[in-house]
């Protein structure tokens, strides 16, 4: 019996090279097709904007590519990895290795190895190109596609609830004393009915209130709108209360995330959604690592029995299941539903146990 890791240099190599090959040919025709229909969807959009041009689709395109690799390479690693598996079964690969005494664990171990390493290249790509792309694609989607300022610490569409009142910023940005918000409305409601709509172009904090600029007012009593130069509103509202009202997983790092998470719950903010996607940043990359092991059932079995494509199926839905189940399980964690170490892991480690007991049962 052979009982080494692998099953050898050469077998390894061989396998790594497929499994590799077959994902980046899968991931690259996969993303170009969602890019493609993605740039139709929102092209009218970017082009209806004065000032626009085919350079700013070019620029859509460039920003969208990194999300697109982020989300589907898991999808793409298990299809790449389905078709691997089916090729080497019809072409009786593994009746070789297998009468060759190779397990089919080993078989697994050079493609578990090939994953980690795209796990690790996958958390850092995510770190360092995706979240800024997010940052900047939803600031300019959410602008309607006009130009954003050039700020640090841009949030877009940021909503606060004051008492009976809603406050919402287009945009907040800038750090220190250069904080401001722009395109600023607040709802002014008295027993639950709306009073006042206050629409300010420009807003920023000075010793305990905002100054706004430009404003609008509307007043549901009189039914009148006045528009004056500059007003004082928003009493005791701080600049961390907009700044923390919308944390964005997918648009913080890892641990700028940390970080804002431990401001919040010294602000008693809920942290929940936060701390879900904090621990999400690191299954989520892992779970390449599953991938090999769930579309592995479609490696075994004889070719000639007529059951390949019955087993890929059987892959595919195993895979299909696994990315249902971690979207369940992290919108159960933004809710508060399940705890957020739970949200994020737990998804990983059921499926970890069913793929161990699929390919234990059926080829060990």
């Amino acid at each position: 019996m052979n009982l080494q890791f692998f099953p050898s240099r050469r077998l390894a190599l061989y396998s790594v090279k497929l499994y590799l090959t077959r994902t980046l040919a899968v991931l690259i025709g996969l993303v170009l097709v969602l890019l493609a229909l993605d740039l139709l969807g929102e092209s009218g959009k970017i082009l209806g904007v004065p000032g626009n041009s085919d350079a700013d689709l070019w620029r859509y395109a460039g920003l969208r590519l990194p999300l697109l690799i982020a989300r589907f390479l898991p999808f793409s690693v298990l299809l790449g990895t389905l078709i691997m598996f089916v090729s080497l079964n019809q072409n009786s690969e593994v009746v070789a290795m297998k009468s060759a005494g190779v397990s089919a664990h080993q078989m697994l171990a050079p493609l578990v190895v090939a994953s980690l390493g795209l796990s690790v290249a996958a958390f850092i790509f995510n770190e360092t190109v995706t979240v800024q792309s997010a940052r900047v694609v939803n600031a300019w989607s959410d602008n309607d596609y006009k130009p954003i300022p050039p700020e640090s610490g841009i949030l877009t569409n940021v909503w606060v609830a004051r008492g009976e009142d809603l406050v919402r910023a287009r945009h907040v940005g800038g750090t220190g004393r250069g904080f401001h918000a722009e395109g600023l409305t607040i709802y002014d409601r008295e027993r639950g009915a709306l009073a006042r709509i206050v629409e300010a172009e420009r807003a920023y904090p000075r010793d305990g209130d905002w100054q706004l600029q430009d404003v609008t007012v509307y007043d549901s009593g009189m039914n009148v709108v006045r528009r004056v130069p500059e007003m004082s509103a928003l009493t005791g509202v701080t600049a961390d209360q907009l700044r923390l009202s919308r944390v964005d997983p997918d648009e913080t790092s890892f641990f700028d995330l940390k970080q804002k998470i431990e401001e919040m719950q010294a602000a008693g903010k809920p942290t929940a959604a936060a701390e879900a996607g904090l621990w999400h940043k690191l299954s989520g990359p892992l779970s390449i690592v599953l991938m090999p092991l769930l579309a592995a059932v479609a490696a075994f079995g004889l070719a000639r029995s007529g059951q390949v494509l019955l087993r890929a199926t059987i892959g595919m839905a195993l895979g299909f299941a696994y990315f249902v189940a971690d979207n369940f399980s992290l919108a159960m964690g933004n809710v508060g539903a399940y705890p957020p170490l739970l949200a994020a892991w737990a998804p990983f480690f059921l499926f970890l146990l069913v793929g161990e007991t699929v390919l234990i049962r059926s080829e060990e």
